[in-house]
């Protein structure tokens, strides 16, 4: 059971290792602050803006991973003291 687990999570690590480094999400409020930003001169914000999109994407679902693995992992170890108990 073990060496398929290691297996999965070198599956996802490869996976989360070949997405590309730079992706530009935009909703267009931000997209319009960004506009607004460039034309005042700064070239920073647009930076700024994708890394938080990017952050506040990803962290649920680092969370519901989190939780998954615990909930499975507390599940395990209720089976396998049910079955050392009898």
């Amino acid at each position: 059971m073990k060496r398929k687990t290691i297996t999965f999570l070198i599956l996802v690590f490869g996976f989360i290792i070949s997405l590309p480094l730079k992706i530009d999400a935009q909703c267009p409020m931000c997209k319009q602050s960004l506009a607004s930003a460039r034309a005042d001169g700064e070239t920073s914000v647009g930076n700024t803006l994708n890394n938080g999109i990017i952050y506040l994407f990803v962290f649920p679902y680092i969370l519901a991973m989190v939780f998954l693995f615990l909930y499975i992992k507390n599940v395990r170890a209720k089976k396998k003291l049910t079955i050392n108990s009898k």
